[in-house]
């Protein structure tokens, strides 16, 4: 999260993976790698029809500019994104899922941003102190 993020906002990015855990549609295996891996447990984690999605914001519309991970059958997995319409490829394991996705974040994806994607976007589009 970002160093102005209020503690509030904190909890609510935090709060996120624990409502992905608890929604129990997205197995309990592929959550677990997901947020071992540090480039994944920065963003906001949802979920839509058993699919495990990645924001980088933490309120709703979220973005849609992440890879997201759907389960397929015999435990196996299949990668699409960012939109419904792009499909990356089938993945044996959750660990080649995840890294699936992680090698097609966007550039300078970092911590989710406390806010909405209007709210981002106006985030990234204020011009940097040098």
């Amino acid at each position: 999260m970002h160093r102005a993020t209020p503690s509030w906002k904190l909890a609510g990015w935090l709060a996120g993976w624990q409502a992905v855990r608890d929604d129990g549609r997205v197995r309990a295996e592929l959550l677990e790698l997901a947020y071992a891996e540090p480039r994944l447990r920065q963003l906001f984690p949802w979920t839509g029809m058993g699919e495990l999605h990645f924001s980088r914001c933490t309120e709703k519309r979220w973005t849609w500019d992440i890879p997201y991970i759907q389960p397929a059958s015999g435990g196996t997995y299949w990668v699409s994104g960012p939109s419904r319409s792009e499909s990356v490829g089938p993945a044996a394991t959750a660990q080649e899922a995840i890294a699936m996705v992680v090698e097609r974040l966007p550039a300078h994806c970092g911590p989710a941003f406390a806010g909405t994607p209007e709210e981002l976007a106006a985030h990234e589009a204020t011009p940097r102190k040098p």
